[in-house]
């Protein structure tokens, strides 16, 4: 019988202490790189797995966060919080943590489930997404002194004075290039096709819209060139009807949703050319039919909440500390061509 591989056998395989197997396990930072590498193969030939029980005994702690899983409204959107989650998951599974996913109609719910989780199933922290101005999530959290990262900025008027570590995708600088790289092509009536007011990452999306569309344009011509609607196909379609109207020859998009059907609408009004339209999320959806859109790095902002919550979390912090804010820049993909083709009557 082949006996379970641990932390002695696997000292004694590569000659190094038994400490340095543990740091490479718990606090790969204090490994040198080599020895790190080392350390990693033997552990994935050998299949040796940490013992989490005794782990849980010597730190006092479930290895354990909780998250939210909120609906998908149209199917198509939520494939970006699917990656999310997945990589997520994926990472806090290298350092041997778990994810408890649950389900709640709002905010207030959420709130009384952190309660019941935290006493019964004993969870170290959560990680929040969604978030709003004046959120009444992380005030409780904080004020029962819960560790937990979000998954989205506190929307303040000094976002980096905020006391809770957050990470961000930079929306307003996706909108933005997405605007600049029609402005290239020539197209100066360039529409916007949100949500209502009320939506913070909504907001964001369109400052980046007008900041790079303002010095071509009056402050009349720019509110007749956005519409916000509720976010899915049909409602981007009648969105994107309302900017044709206006002159509209071009049109960037909150979701990929709304930007399917704007597609459509620009489709019928410029045959002649592919529509101008750019959406925003890169959905499997955007790039199965050859639609432009702005991706969101969503996989490297589930590894940074992910080192962030370990420093918060683990008992040998990393030495150098992940900075506690962090806005990441999305990146525009362009398909088709670039799909993008100004009109004549475009500049």
């Amino acid at each position: 019988m082949v006996s379970r591989p641990t932390l002695a056998s696997l000292a004694e395989q590569l000659g190094v202490s038994r400490q340095t197997v543990s740091n490479a396990i718990n606090a790969p930072e204090r490994v040198r790189p080599v020895t790190l590498e080392r350390v990693r193969e033997l552990i994935s030939a050998s299949g040796y797995r940490p013992n989490s029980a005794a782990r849980q005994l010597r730190t006092r702690r479930s290895r354990n966060l909780g998250f939210r899983l909120f609906p998908s409204e149209d199917g198509i959107n939520g494939a970006v919080m699917d990656r999310f989650l997945h990589a997520l998951t994926e990472r806090l599974q290298e350092y041997d943590y778990r994810v408890t996913i649950f389900a709640a109609p709002d905010v207030d719910a959420e709130i009384e489930t952190y309660g019941e989780l935290l006493e019964t199933s004993d969870l170290d922290g959560f990680i929040l997404t969604d978030t709003r101005q004046d959120d009444p999530r992380t005030g409780w959290l904080m004020d029962r002194g819960v560790p937990f990262v979000t998954l989205g900025r506190p929307w303040s008027s000094d976002d980096g004075a905020c006391p809770y570590p957050w990470v961000d995708i930079d929306g307003s600088a996706g909108t933005a290039e997405a605007t600049n790289y029609l402005l290239e092509k020539g197209h100066r009536r360039i529409g916007f096709l949100g949500w209502p007011e009320g939506h913070e990452t909504g907001r964001d999306r369109h400052a980046g819209w007008q900041t790079a569309l303002s010095p071509y344009l009056g402050a009349r011509e720019l509110d007749s060139l956005s519409v916000g609607v509720a976010d899915g196909i049909r409602e981007g379609a009648a969105g994107a009807l309302t900017l044709l109207a206006n002159g509209a020859t071009a049109v960037v998009c909150a979701s990929d949703s709304l930007a399917l059907g704007a597609s459509e609408q620009f489709r019928a009004a410029f045959p002649d050319r592919p529509p101008a339209v750019i959406g925003f999320d890169d959905t499997p959806v955007a790039a199965a039919v050859g639609m432009s859109s702005i991706s969101q790095p969503v996989e490297d902002a589930a590894g940074k909440i992910v080192e962030i919550m370990r420093t918060m979390l683990d008992d040998s912090p990393n030495p150098t500390k992940p900075p506690r804010h962090l806005l990441l820049p999305p990146r525009l993909v362009l398909r088709d061509g670039g799909g993008l083709l100004a009109s004549p009557s475009a500049a």
